[in-house]
């Protein structure tokens, strides 16, 4: 798991300065097996708080940008310039910062979804990124052993032709008008883009879905709603869904759900038998083999051994969100090295998809739950 004895690689962060919460996040993962070092960042795009958030950090004042493009092209050109950056910034702040650092040779690690705007998106994944720079979308819930354990699962078809799919992740935080940083962006159509609660956790509720399953979306239903008055973005979404080869699916994501804190759960339904997990609890995963007994499997037991299922500490202690987190930066550090082929991790195409899927359910929802093409 860990590659102390391998130099560190030096990144950069564009957002994630005072008050940011996934910064926070991002910055504990990159550090936690010891493979990365933080060096640079444009922090924010407030000039006081970009300096003051660098200080914080240890940063070099030379290296505390105000301008991320200005930060692209300097590191670009140093010697012991950033190797990889990571962009933590609202939505519509993903797309300028990540087609710059590519053109510049830089890895890039983004938060999801991948952009506000579905044309974004798509023109991202068109540009050629200098030297073969790579990218990773921080889709952190595929990285739990468990989940990559249920991917095994059904590749390896222990469950039989997969069925039904249901997918859900409530949240009660925007429950009332809320005022803080985090809700202002993310109900902002400016800053968020096209969706709200369906772009920040739907995108992940449909993410492992489709990472677990392996399921090819045909169309789905929506129905997107806000129920806070005044809210200009969805808060509550449904979402009906057809699968190549006949499956169905359901999801459901909500930040009005009372009681909910982050209930992100997937149960997988097949011929021959049923797995359901949940994020709150996610070392240990329900298998239902049919007409037999139901089965408990737990993370770092023998039975939850599998291809690229890594387990950083002894079985029975809990392994949680940041450990995911870490993971995919772990795997990450491989692929820059050149070392390993990052078969699990997800891809810009993944982020792409995750835009369809907006765009998809926001049309969908808008012509009454029509159901519409991915």
């Amino acid at each position: 798991m860990s590659h102390h004895n391998k130099e560190k690689i030096p990144y950069g962060m564009v957002g994630g300065g005072q008050d940011a919460f996934i910064g926070y996040v991002h910055r504990i993962a990159a550090r936690l097996d010891g493979n990365f070092e933080l060096v640079a960042g444009a922090l924010s795009s407030r000039p006081e708080i970009a300096k003051s958030s660098g200080l914080d950090l240890g940063l070099a004042p030379e290296r505390t940008y105000t301008d991320f493009e200005e930060m692209a092209r300097t590191e670009a050109a140093r010697p012991d310039g950033i190797k990889a950056v990571v962009i933590v910034t609202p939505n519509h702040l993903h797309f300028a910062p990540a087609k710059a650092f590519l053109e510049a040779g830089i890895h890039v690690i983004c938060d999801k979804p991948l952009t506000a705007q579905l044309d974004e998106a798509v023109e991202l994944s068109k540009v050629t990124p200098k030297n073969g720079a790579k990218f990773l979308l921080t889709h952190n819930y595929t990285a739990y052993p468990l989940m990559r354990k249920a991917r095994q699962m059904v590749a390896d078809g222990e469950l039989g032709k997969i069925r039904v799919v249901q997918v859900e992740y409530p949240q009660e935080w925007l429950t009332k008008d809320v005022e803080n940083k985090q809700a202002n962006w993310r109900t902002d159509p400016a800053k968020s883009g096209i969706g709200g609660c369906i772009g920040d956790i739907g995108t992940h509720a449909y993410n492992i879905l489709r990472f677990v399953t392996g399921l090819t979306t045909q169309s789905l239903s929506a129905d997107l709603t806000s129920f806070v008055s005044g809210r200009q973005l969805d808060d509550n979404v449904h979402i009906m869904l057809r699968f190549e080869g006949g499956a169905r699916g359901m999801l459901w994501a909500s930040q009005v759900a009372p009681g909910c804190e982050n209930g992100l759960q997937l149960r997988v339904f097949g011929e021959n038998g049923g797995l359901e997990w949940r994020q709150d609890n996610p070392n240990q995963m329900w298998y239902s083999p049919f007409g037999q007994p139901r089965q408990l499997l737990t993370r770092g037991s023998e039975a939850a051994a599998g291809e690229g299922v890594s387990v950083r500490i002894p079985a029975g202690h809990p392994e949680g969100y940041l450990e995911a987190f870490a993971t995919l930066y772990d795997e990450f550090a491989g692929v820059i090295r050149g070392q390993s082929d990052g078969v699990l991790l997800p891809t810009l195409a993944d982020g792409v998809e995750g835009m369809r899927f907006i765009a998809a359910a926001v049309a969908s929802s808008e012509n009454n739950g029509k159901w519409t093409k991915l």
